[in-house]
C-alpha cells in the first residue's frame, strides 16, 4: 500500500488508501463538515447574495405597513436568521442522506470498482483526521475530479489539507490526466485558500446552485440560496512549476555550498 508522508513541524501527516476500517471515522468526519456549511450557509453567505438581503427588505416594509408594530418589526430579523438555518439544515441533511445513499455507504464498493477512482485518508498521531477522493469523470476524458475533502476541524492547520490535495494531483499525473476540477459552494474563506495553495484556479461561480437533496419548496428558495464555485487546476502546468521550483531550490543550496 502506498503512502505519503509529509512533515508539519512535529507532525506527521500519512495519506493512505482507506481500509474497511477507517468507514467510521471518515463518516464521522464527512458529516461533521457537511455540519458546518449549515451555519456557513445560512449566515455568512447572505452578505453575498444582495438578492436575498432585498427581500428581507421587502419583507420588513410589508410588515410594518400591515402592523405598524415595532416589536414585530424586531423580531423579523430572528425570524429570517431561524428561517435560513432551519433551510440549511434541511437541504444538507438532504444532501447527506443521499451521499450515505451513495458512495459514502458503500466505499469500498464505490471507489475499488474502477481504477479511475480511489480513496484517501490523512492519519495523523494514529487517528483518521481527513477524507479526500478522485473520481474520474465518465463523460468528460482526461478530467478527474476532487471529490469528498473534508478535515477534521482541530487539524485544519496541520497540512493534512495540502497533503490530501496533494495525493490527488499525484494520483491525475499518474494515470495521465489533464486536468483536476473540483466545486463547492463554501463561503469559508480558509477552504478557497487552500484550493488555491494547491493551484487551483476559480472559472466560474454558479449562483442559485441546487445542491443535491434539496427539494425546491417556495421556502428553501427564500431562505437558502448558494453559490457554486467552479475550480480546475492543469496538471501539466502543475508538474511543471514544481519541476521549476524544485530546479530553483537546488541552484539555491548549491550557490549555499
Amino acid at each position: 500500500m502506498k503512502e505519503k508522508t509529509q512533515r508539519n513541524g512535529l507532525q506527521t501527516v500519512v495519506v493512505r488508501e482507506f481500509e474497511a476500517a477507517d468507514k467510521p471515522e471518515i463518516q464521522r468526519i464527512f458529516y461533521e463538515g457537511l455540519m458546518e456549511m449549515v451555519a456557513d450557509t445560512a449566515f455568512r453567505g447572505l452578505r453575498h447574495h444582495p438578492e436575498s438581503l432585498l427581500i428581507y427588505t421587502a419583507m420588513t416594509a410589508a410588515c410594518f405597513a400591515i402592523t405598524m408594530c415595532w416589536w414585530v418589526i424586531g423580531l423579523l430579523p430572528i425570524i429570517v436568521l431561524c428561517g435560513r438555518y432551519f433551510c440549511s439544515r434541511r437541504v444538507i441533511h438532504g444532501y447527506l442522506e443521499q451521499a450515505m445513499s451513495r458512495d459514502m455507504g458503500d466505499m469500498e464498493g464505490f471507489y475499488k470498482k474502477s481504477p479511475d477512482s480511489c480513496l484517501w485518508v490523512a492519519v495523523l498521531d494514529s487517528k483518521v483526521v481527513g477524507v479526500v477522493a478522485a473520481l474520474g469523470r465518465q463523460k468528460s476524458e482526461g478530467v478527474v475530479e476532487l471529490h469528498r475533502m473534508s478535515v477534521e476541524q482541530s487539524c485544519r492547520r496541520c497540512g493534512v489539507g495540502v497533503a490530501l490535495g496533494q495525493k490527488v494531483l499525484e494520483f491525475a499525473a499518474t494515470h495521465g490526466y489533464s486536468f483536476v476540477v473540483l466545486g463547492t459552494t463554501a463561503y469559508m474563506p480558509a477552504a478557497h485558500k487552500l484550493y488555491q495553495r494547491l493551484g487551483f484556479r476559480c472559472v466560474g461561480v454558479t449562483d442559485g446552485y441546487v445542491i443535491p437533496g434539496a427539494r425546491l419548496s417556495l421556502m428553501e428558495q427564500s431562505f437558502f440560496r448558494v453559490r457554486h464555485h467552479h475550480y480546475s487546476l492543469d496538471v501539466q502546468k502543475a508538474r511543471s512549476l514544481h519541476v521549476d521550483n524544485t530546479d530553483l531550490v537546488g541552484a539555491q543550496m548549491t550557490k549555499l555550498k
